[in-house]
């Protein structure tokens, strides 16, 4: 059966999770369109919760990566977290765990694809772990990313040493091509939560496209595609 936006129940036998206050997690998947729209003054849109979650997300990676790898300097356990706690990895946790399925869309945010919007996706998953600090403690979303984050962190040795776009780069360079050009296509959102979709071409074919809150971000999403094309 499919599961219904704002179905809590649906979702919580998902993840073998149970809320004692079952409307902070309704919060959790409430986007300000769904409010704005409904105009529904006893309803609370995600915001405050995503401010939450990215804190305690920011400290549980931190503990993790902290015990896991003793010997590296600070330097490199942070940017091994910013490699984890961006938004292209957030919209991994969130899409694995169907998160876009149950939040509550205003009709205009639902047309225009939001359901799948890769920044509103990283929202939401930072609310509920907001969400889930507030309901349960820090040792449940400990539990909770030992179950569904950390399997899914790459092995530090997976790790790309240069952003992507370096590397994509390089391989060109290394098979005898011309240079890659970066055209951003799209540009969507409110200004205070602008959305840009890039592509990047070689020699007139499109080898990569991919989406960001900054150009730089969707330039390099756009690249990482084109890496995986090039390797399968």
């Amino acid at each position: 059966m499919k599961a219904k936006p704002g179905n809590m129940t649906d979702l919580q036998r998902q993840l073998g999770l149970r809320f004692a206050n079952h409307e902070l997690l309704r919060q959790a998947f409430t986007h300000s369109s769904y409010v704005n729209e409904q105009r529904l003054k006893s309803t609370t849109d995600n915001e405050r919760l995503e401010f939450l979650g990215d804190a305690v997300l920011e400290l549980t990676i931190s503990e993790y990566l902290y015990h896991l790898y003793s010997h590296w300097s600070e330097g490199a356990l942070t940017k091994f977290r910013a490699s984890i706690v961006c938004e292209a990895s957030l919209v991994q946790f969130a899409e694995r765990l169907q998160f876009g399925k149950y939040v509550l869309l205003g009709r205009g945010e639902e047309m225009s694809g939001g359901r799948t919007r890769p920044a509103l996706l990283a929202d939401v998953f930072e609310a509920f772990i907001g969400a889930l600090f507030l309901d349960s403690g820090l040792n449940q979303v400990r539990a909770f990313l030992k179950q569904h984050v950390f399997p899914h962190i790459p092995e530090a040795s997976d790790l790309p040493v240069q952003d992507y776009k370096t590397q994509l780069q390089e391989k060109v360079q290394h098979g005898g091509g011309g240079a890659p050009e970066y055209r951003i296509v799209e540009e969507k959102g409110p200004a205070h939560d602008r959305e840009f979709v890039a592509e990047v071409w070689l020699n007139g074919s499109q080898l990569g496209t991919g989406s960001g809150r900054s150009k730089k971000e969707a330039e390099q999403r756009a690249a990482a595609q084109a890496l995986q094309t090039w390797q399968s």
